[in-house]
């Protein structure tokens, strides 16, 4: 009955565990929340591509249409934009970071000298691949620049093509970035090989992805952040990271992309998330994108820690905490004669509990580690206490408390060492389970039933 008892008091402290997952999850939200009101007006998550040529061309296309009854087969020019991608590009990119502070939150926020050099030309076998230079509009092709967030473009935007410096307009046809960004008249015929210098200014907040478009495209980043994150579909030939910060280079063929130089294909947006503002699925609504989800390269500009998720790995150990405190109190129960109550477990099973929202709440305004402290410190100060008076004395109290350091301690480091949490969670049970079956290897439980009985 006794042990039926602890067994539904742990199972009712399932209640304020998923109570603490809920409220850790309203502040994730809000630290969301918070995080966007600050890029607001800087700019978000950027995803980059260009240059590209957009040419109009001319195709006939063949109509059925019903007239007097009958089917009458009608021929009707229309004229659409194919895209042009560069033979081969370099990309420069020089990333300055920043922290702004909203309440207790903070969003990692970065301004970005982004500079470049591209190569224009047709294919040789433009014609075999269904594609007639003579219906391509080369007097209206356009030069383009994709920026997903335009919010962060800067006025200092220059681009030369052909040795002329063109005049450059917002607005963009590059579905890989959900078509905005911003683009120049190209003052080309088509026949000589298209040279393109450009250069611009762009904020940012958490990330910068580049969509690699061309035959050959090589992208090199740099920055003081010492904590980068690589992702997305190419991670970098080449990197060296320290505490000055990082150096980058990716190297991107169009084997790798498997995208030809000539698309009549609009490709759609990068599935590229940030845990703040994912890119948006590719749908017709963001340009009837056929060309199916663009590859693109992510750096990413993250905090060593990540807050909420370790707390969230640290409320999944809660029963491991209480269960061990409960063990022992059980053992002193059966073995050593203390009496303890169904209201003294629950009491003491609270206070394990509310240790998860101390760390909580101290993490967000003094840091995971010094959080970690005062909440451990104060919840073993707690229970140790309140042990000795359940327990009748402070050698068991102390016996306890030292329980719950080791615990702790343990805790922090199955935290640290994710890769190796779970074998060292398993050997901790088995020596915990071990362990109870010495204690109690001469208990008499048939013996502890009929003493229940006879009184």
């Amino acid at each position: 009955m006794k042990l039926l008892i602890v067994v539904l008091v742990a199972a009712a402290l399932a209640v304020p565990l998923f109570m603490t997952y809920a409220l850790l999850w309203d502040r994730q939200e809000q630290s969301r929340t918070a995080r966007a009101t600050i890029t607001q007006g800087w700019g978000g998550p950027q995803v980059v591509t260009g240059p590209v040529l957009v040419i109009p061309y001319s195709e006939d296309v063949t109509e059925t249409v019903v007239q007097n009854g009958r089917s009458v087969e009608t021929v009707r020019r229309v004229t659409r934009d194919i895209f042009l991608s560069p033979r081969a590009q370099k990309v420069e990119t020089v990333l300055s970071p920043q922290r702004k502070h909203k309440s207790i939150y903070t969003s990692n926020l970065y301004e970005g000298a982004m500079q470049g050099t591209a190569t224009f030309a047709l294919p040789a076998d433009a014609a075999r691949s269904g594609y007639d230079p003579a219906r391509m509009d080369f007097a209206r092709a356009e030069l383009h620049f994709g920026v997903a967030d335009p919010r962060g473009l800067q006025s200092a935007t220059r681009v030369i093509a052909g040795g002329n410096t063109l005049l450059t307009r917002p607005g963009g046809k590059l579905g890989n970035t959900n078509n905005s960004g911003f683009f120049a008249f190209a003052d080309w015929d088509g026949q000589a090989p298209l040279d393109v210098t450009w250069s611009y200014g762009l904020r940012g907040s958490e990330t910068l992805s580049f969509v690699p478009r061309g035959g050959n495209s090589e992208w090199h980043v740099r920055s003081t952040w010492p904590h980068p994150s690589f992702s997305g579909s190419f991670l970098p030939n080449a990197s060296k990271v320290g505490d000055e910060g990082f150096d980058a280079t990716f190297a991107v063929s169009d084997l790798a992309l498997g995208q030809e130089l000539l698309t009549r294909d609009n490709a759609g947006p990068p599935m590229v998330g940030n845990g703040i503002a994912p890119m948006p699925p590719v749908t017709a609504e963001y340009g009837g994108n056929r060309g199916g989800p663009a590859m693109a390269a992510t750096v990413g500009l993250v905090e060593p820690v990540d807050l909420y998720s370790r707390i969230d790995r640290s409320v999944k150990y809660g029963f491991l905490i209480i269960g061990f405190t409960f063990l022992a109190f059980f053992m002193f129960d059966v073995v050593a004669g203390a009496s303890v109550s169904a209201p003294e477990y629950l009491l003491t099973g609270a206070g394990l509990v509310l240790f998860f929202v101390l760390l909580l709440a101290f993490s967000e305004v003094i840091g995971f580690a010094a959080a970690y402290a005062v909440a451990s410190v104060a919840i073993i100060g707690l229970v140790t206490s309140y042990s000795a008076a359940v327990l009748k004395s402070w050698g068991r109290a102390r016996v306890i408390g030292a329980l719950l350091v080791g615990l702790y301690a343990l805790l922090f480091v199955l935290l640290n060492l994710e890769a190796w949490s779970l074998l060292i969670g398993s050997v901790l049970v088995f020596l915990a389970l071990a362990g109870v079956m010495y204690a109690t290897r001469n208990v008499d439980w048939q013996g502890l039933d009929r003493t229940a009985e006879a009184g």
